[in-house]
């Protein structure tokens, strides 16, 4: 059973999220501060932690800051900040994610998952960074994807014309479905078979075509790959 952390000062919140993941089988702890996260974390092994940005005697950033001093735990932020600088501060202090508030109780369960399944996989296998999955006509949206192939349709059926990078920033986005794929990962894991590095400028550019190809799925025309500035990217199908 993964243990859950969950810093977060508004004692309605905390006591909402706590309900929902026991009631998903995880074990619950709970801080509503910098100091009571420090008593809880001596005293207790943590898989996961969720964090608020705001506490009475600190921030988010502060126990994400001494958590990766001492731990490689998921953390993700939960958080009424949105803007961009604050989301690439959480991140580049070591957070593996964030929600920001109101967000939806599927939503929150799904990044929970993905990120433990990231954790499991790479211990499991110290080399792996980003992993991978053959997939046979998956559907995702609108589109029909087929790893094995390097095949990309429609659901009507129309091949789309990928070009070799761009079917595997695809793979790699949809093997990490749900989790922010740093920009650097993804320029380590385009080396071509003759060594050649792909520079910062061209991923953006590929990004760009790769999202332009796949165009949009669904009534509100959502793109399938989110843009997380100066970070990475989301695979959010």
């Amino acid at each position: 059973m993964n243990t859950i952390l969950i810093v977060e000062d508004d004692k309605s919140i905390r006591t909402n999220l706590a309900k929902l993941l026991t009631l998903k089988g995880y074990h619950i702890l709970e801080a509503d501060s910098f100091a009571c996260y420090q008593e809880i974390v001596s005293k207790n092994t943590v898989d996961l932690y969720l964090l608020d940005v705001y506490l009475p005697d600190g921030s988010g950033f502060d126990i994400c800051a001494d958590i990766r001093t001492v731990s490689l735990a998921v953390i993700i932020f939960i958080t009424s900040c949105d803007d961009e600088e604050s989301i690439i501060k959480g991140l580049d202090l070591g957070g593996d994610d964030y929600i920001t508030k109101p967000f939806r109780a599927a939503e929150l369960i799904s990044r929970i998952q993905a990120n433990l399944r990231r954790i499991k996989v790479e211990s499991n296998d110290s080399d792996t960074i980003v992993f991978h999955e053959d997939m046979i006509d998956k559907y995702f949206g609108n589109l029909i994807i087929n790893t094995s192939k390097h095949q990309v349709k429609t659901s009507q059926g129309v091949e789309l014309s990928l070009t070799a990078t761009e079917f595997r920033l695809l793979e790699l986005l949809i093997a990490n479905a749900g989790l922010i794929v740093k920009r650097q990962i993804l320029l380590e894991r385009l080396w071509d078979d003759k060594g050649v590095f792909v520079e910062d400028n061209t991923l953006t550019v590929v990004m760009s075509r790769l999202k332009s190809k796949l165009g949009m799925y669904g009534k509100e025309n959502k793109p399938y790959i989110e843009t997380i500035r100066g970070v990475g990217y989301r695979w959010i199908v």
